[in-house]
């Protein structure tokens, strides 16, 4: 019966080209916009996770209440010490100190006075030591424009805007003006070793990275951090381990009753990216459900059309002692051989196309550059097993729906009316 009705299929054009073209773009786009969406939100943790929010961040329980203003005179004390505790603790996850920081950006002109100023976002890193993976992890070499990454004490990188904006160039000498961690007037003077550009508005808006320990000396803050991040060494965020460590360490560390006592938050509970997370989780599934529905109301229509074009041959079946119920399911049968190929084809060609951007990326810096969010500049999509499976689902429920419904009208057909239709 399959065989039989697979010829059928293949022999008659008219019957299924037209179903088939519709299963394959349904599926192809299910495919290819699933596979869009959970790269597009794994791009976004990730970049809000390596220059933000790490896989767990670790502040002070009064500079977390007050974190978008950068309290750095609530910021943690004896680092060192508690970072020898973190990697003995907790050796699965890489732990890092930061400092971060804001003020106005002094440029000099030839003899010393003040020819530009900007405001600055600073973020101070390990730039400097040999077993640091800061850089990897921001994407600061391969963001640098002009010069290079800083080689001693005193040379920080700036953004390439600001750059452009005042007319500095590597070399040149800018000085940081802002608050110290006690609460006094500070300004530091760095060497420019670089320019750099992200392609992300919040990142490249008057940015200037600069070593830890330059930081510690400017800021007074000896031993102290802003925050401490903590990254899986494996590379990806597992929130199920994340929680295990964050109650862990808030159990043995922090205080509720102490607000200098250090607590620990995971990723999903920053940024609203728990709610990003379940959104791409839960995409695929709406994906499928919209063009399930989409293509069973346009198969239904297709199915009409073929109903009515093929009414003679199911009278004809109905004449010869055929009964309704087995045409009806061979219609079914029918429809499930067209969804079949239609998803082959259509996965088939959304796998490739998101194969093909999952490796070279769509550049839409053109367009992120001025929106006020933690967005990749390259967009990617992410190939996953479930793709290889995911579109057969709409495929098939939308195919079989539609000739389902179509098929009612085989239902219909009188057989006092048959020999009257054939004499005609």
């Amino acid at each position: 019966m399959i065989k039989f009705l697979f010829k059928g299929i293949l022999r008659d054009k008219s019957r299924s080209l037209l179903p088939v073209i519709i299963v394959a773009l349904g599926v192809f786009l299910t495919v290819f916009m699933s596979s869009f969406l959970k790269g597009v939100f794994k791009d976004v943790t990730e970049l809000s996770a390596n220059f933000n929010t790490g896989h767990v961040k670790i502040m002070t329980r009064a500079y977390a209440e007050n974190a978008d203003q950068i309290p750095n005179d609530l910021a943690l004390m004896d680092v060192n010490e508690l970072m020898k505790h973190l990697k003995t603790d907790y050796p699965e996850m890489e732990w890092v100190a930061r400092i971060q920081t804001g003020g106005l950006l002094d440029v000099p002109d030839s003899v010393g006075e003040t020819r530009g100023q900007g405001q600055a976002v600073g973020t101070a890193i390990d730039l400097l030591s040999s077993g640091s993976h800061e850089i990897e992890r921001m994407n600061i070499r391969k963001s640098i424009v002009k010069g290079s990454l800083p080689s001693e004490r005193g040379e920080a990188l700036i953004s390439e805007n600001f750059a452009e904006k005042f007319g500095v160039s590597p070399g040149d000498r800018v000085t940081l003006f802002g608050s110290t961690m006690n609460g006094s007037m500070m300004f530091r003077t760095f060497t420019v070793s670089g320019t750099l550009y992200f392609g992300n508005t919040m990142l490249d808006r008057g940015a200037i990275f600069m070593d830890l320990q330059d930081a510690r000396a400017a800021l007074d803050m000896d031993d102290a951090a802003s925050e401490i991040l903590g990254y899986f060494r494996t590379g990806g965020y597992n929130d199920e381990k994340a929680l295990q460590i964050e109650d862990s360490f808030n159990s043995r560390y922090s205080s509720k009753d102490d607000e200098f006592s250090p607590v620990m938050t995971r990723l999903m509970e920053q940024e609203g990216l728990g709610d990003y997370i379940k959104l791409a989780d839960s995409s695929s599934a709406l994906m499928s459900f919209i063009f399930i529905f989409a293509m069973s109301i346009v198969l239904w229509n297709t199915g009409l059309l073929g109903g009515l074009r093929r009414y003679s041959e199911f009278g004809v079946r109905l004449a010869l002692g055929e009964e309704k119920r087995h045409i009806y399911l061979t219609t079914i049968y029918e429809a499930i051989l067209i969804g079949i190929i239609g998803s082959v084809i259509g996965t088939a060609i959304g796998l490739g196309l998101a194969f093909y951007v999952q490796k070279y990326g769509i550049d839409m810096s053109s367009i992120t550059k001025n929106v006020g969010m933690m967005l990749p500049s390259v967009y990617r999509t992410e190939v996953t097993p479930s793709l290889f499976y995911i579109g057969f689902f709409p495929g098939l429920m939308a195919t079989v729906l539609g000739s389902a419904l179509a098929g009612f009208t085989i239902y219909k057909r009188r057989t006092s009316q048959l020999f009257h239709e054939l004499e005609v």
